[in-house]
């Protein structure tokens, strides 16, 4: 018999034998075959599934097997909310983190998780096709680190309940501790535990008692918080205390537990891939969040699974708009955090309702206890990550913090610097997937900024930063023309292709990708002291600009303005992901920099009014008014007969519509001005952007400024341009004022 053959029959002996120990504790194992032949670790896995007799299988590869189900990487997510008792990871194909994150949690106790890999030693040099996606343009693949893949190697090694089968016939193992003693069964026949029943009442609560009370679900993956949700949505149709609910979250495929296990405990319903149907009727529908927040819907309950992949600025229209609402997150999910989500959301659900029943799910219904897998992953892709004790960081201040960018080869070898630094950009920004984690060690453009305090030395902010630009002139044309797009160089490309500058793909920028201050440290100027930091290495460096980009929100931009960045694009459509316009803010480091930086500004404001008459109709006034503040304030821009006309609306009885030709350019002049501006009240700022400068109809112009009606918004309005017009009307308004007095007008009343 050949030694390969002999590692395959040890293999085989190996899944037997950990199958029957993860039936025995209704738990998972882990078992890794290494090998520097691809076709040897391929056989191996099938001769594994054979002997341990499992089934319900599916491949994450790019060359399924014959007779075997497999999705590619990118597809593995679709495996949400599905079970399988054996999963197998070819990580020749890639080892893409987002994969093994999402699919992991599929295996139901009692299965195996398979992972086909290079040998150990050599897997951080060996050629990983996931290196494309990482690299950036003017890298070759080669350049791409590592670091990930090491650190995986040794987490692989040391992982309890995990066994490593080698090529060479070697078997490597580390066994599971004793599973804990069997959790109680659930007195409600539907539900599986305990957490579970509570976690149903809670939204049945939500649903049938008083308004505005929401039930909120907090659980780790295979906790059963959607088929929570789904047996809470079956009950209320079956009762008749709802005829339909909808139900929402990132994607259509998250939410198909919810369907299902409705669907189950519903007698003569169907389930289609996004509804449940009673007849021709729907009872159950998913519905994108964007679409809810914007649009509405006739349901009079949403259902909001994997809340915390939602941009809070999208929840809180969620929460605005409906007044029975039940949200469900994971704590440490491979995309968004209950962490982050109490963090991000918290405070405004508290603000906003009257009353949160928060129900947290602890234990695991599709696999028992002290799973070894789950602690693997964990602890593989950094889900459980934590930012340093808040005690670590109660005392820092930036006069006692240190910045500096880290050697990322000690940092991937320093488990609990790491642990602090993702953990905070996990808290902070709600889309951070493992596969940030493999580009954060590995990115051959990107640095890791920390801000460290405190003999512990623990991190109080972080940012990651990505060196961009410097192209040539002949690429440079390429890109400003549409020609080219390099992947990776967002601010070059915006400049060129969206402003028009092509410069901006020769000049060299440092882009802030990310940033995050320590919950117990905030707003004692942390970030600002990071940023600085940040923009004077990259000016030490021979770099021309300071870059960022953002999902808009009026917080975010006030923090970037006082770090000495302003805005030069925002984005004309929705992000799918955030629910918000993209706004690109930069920061000129010399004098090219600065120079490009003054023309990106001019024609970035010289465009901004009209485009909030058509694509950014529905920007929030808050943000439009903070892009438009710091001029130039073009008060010229009126004219003269503008300002007659202004003068004889907001001091006479002149109707609206004759004075708007001039009254945009005052408009957009007053909020770019900022003394005007700072003695604007927050309705008139409102209703300059919403009326004046969007256009929208006086009923929605009233309630985007909180105002009554029409009356009230009219007269705001001619209250707030009237210490304009004497300000900045000059000769031309007094001279209006003298005529309208003359004709027996009272210009101090309140017209």
């Amino acid at each position: 018999m050949s030694a390969g053959s002999e590692a395959t029959e040890r293999a085989a002996a190996v899944a037997r034998r950990l199958a029957a120990e993860a039936a025995a504790a209704r738990q998972r194992r882990t078992l890794v075959l290494a090998g520097a032949d691809r076709g040897w670790t391929r056989a191996a896995a099938r001769a594994a599934l054979a002997a341990a007799g499992l089934r319900g299988r599916l491949w994450i590869t790019d060359a399924a097997p014959e007779g075997e189900c497999a999705l590619a990487g990118a597809a593995a997510r679709d495996v949400l909310g599905t079970e399988l008792d054996a999963l197998v990871l070819d990580a020749f194909a890639g080892l893409d983190p987002d994969a093994l994150g999402a699919a992991a949690g599929a295996v139901r106790g009692g299965g195996l998780l398979l992972l086909l890999t290079p040998p150990l030693d050599a897997w951080p040099r060996w050629p990983d096709p996931e290196r494309a996606r990482i690299t950036v343009a003017g890298y070759p693949p080669e350049a791409v680190g590592g670091r990930f893949l090491a650190r995986l190697a040794r987490v692989l090694r040391e992982a309890p309940g995990t066994a490593i089968c080698t090529e060479a016939g070697e078997v490597r193992e580390r066994p599971a501790p004793p599973p804990p003693a069997t959790p109680a069964a659930a007195d409600d026949p539907d539900c599986l535990t305990p957490d579970q029943a509570a976690a149903v009442a809670a939204v049945v609560r939500a649903a049938t008692g008083p308004r505005r009370r929401p039930a909120v679900l907090v659980a780790d993956r295979g906790r059963g918080k959607s088929a929570a949700l789904g047996i809470a949505a079956a009950r209320l149709v079956a009762s008749g205390a709802m005829a339909r609910i909808a139900v929402t979250a990132p994607r259509p495929e998250a939410a198909a537990p919810v369907l299902a296990h409705a669907a189950r405990l519903l007698p003569g319903t169907r389930a289609s891939r996004t509804a449940v149907l009673l007849g021709e009727r729907t009872v159950l529908e998913f519905l994108p969040p964007d679409r809810l927040a914007h649009e509405g819907t006739d349901a009079r309950l949403v259902l909001v699974d994997e809340a915390a992949a939602i941009p809070a600025p999208l929840l809180a229209r969620l929460l605005d708009r409906h007044a029975r609402l039940a949200f469900a997150t994971t704590v440490h999910g491979y995309e968004g955090t209950g962490r982050g989500f109490d963090l991000r959301f918290g405070p405004l659900l508290e603000a906003r309702t009257r009353g949160v029943h928060r129900v947290r799910l602890e234990t695991p219904v599709r696999w028992a206890p002290g799973d070894p897998v789950e602690a693997l992953v964990f602890r593989a892709l950094l889900l459980d990550a934590e930012p340093a004790p808040e005690a670590e960081v109660a005392g820092a201040r930036t006069e006692t913090c240190a910045a500096a960018r880290e050697d990322r080869e000690a940092l991937a070898a320093d488990e609990p610097r790491l642990a602090q630094v993702f953990g905070l950009l996990v808290q902070a920004h709600y889309r951070t997937r493992p596969f940030d984690l493999r580009c954060l060690l590995d990115g051959p453009n990107l640095h890791v900024w920390t801000l460290r305090c405190g003999t512990a030395r623990a991190v109080a902010a972080t940012a990651l930063v990505a060196d961009e630009g410097g192209f040539d002139a002949t690429i440079a044309t390429r890109i400003w023309a549409g020609v080219t797009r390099p992947h990776g160089h967002l601010v070059p490309e915006s400049l060129a292709v969206h402003l028009g500058l092509e410069a901006g793909a020769r000049l060299r920028c440092a882009r802030i990708m990310r940033i995050a201050a320590h919950p117990a440290a905030r707003r004692r100027g942390l970030g600002l002291k990071l940023v600085e930091a940040v923009a004077g290495d990259a000016a030490a460096r021979g770099f021309d600009l300071a870059g960022t980009a953002f999902g808009a929100d009026a917080g975010l931009l006030g923090f970037w303005r006082r770090a000495g960045f302003v805005p030069v694009r925002v984005g004309v459509r929705r992000g799918t992901a955030s629910g918000a316009h993209a706004v690109l803010m930069l920061r000129g480091l010399t004098p090219a920099g600065r120079e490009l930086l003054a023309h990106a500004r001019a024609t970035f404001l010289e465009r901004l009014p009209a485009q909030l008459a058509d694509p950014l109709r529905e920007l929030e006034p808050e943000l439009a008014a903070a892009l438009l503040a710091g001029g130039p304030a073009r008060w010229a821009a009126v004219g003269p007969e503008g300002w007659v006309q202004l003068a004889a609306f907001a001091f006479g009885h002149r109707g609206y519509e004759e004075c708007l030709e001039a009254l945009r350019p005052l408009a957009a002049a007053a909020l770019a001005d900022p003394e005007t501006a700072a003695g604007l009240e927050p309705a008139a700022r409102h209703l300059l952007v919403a009326k004046a400068l969007q256009g929208h109809p006086w009923p929605e112009a009233a309630r985007r400024a909180g105002l009554a009606g029409r009356a009230a918004a009219q007269a705001a309005l001619r209250a707030a341009l009237r210490p304009i017009l004497l300000a900045r009307g000059g000769g031309t308004v007094r001279r209006t004022l003298v005529r309208l007095r003359a004709a027996g007008l009272d210009t101090d009343g309140d017209f």
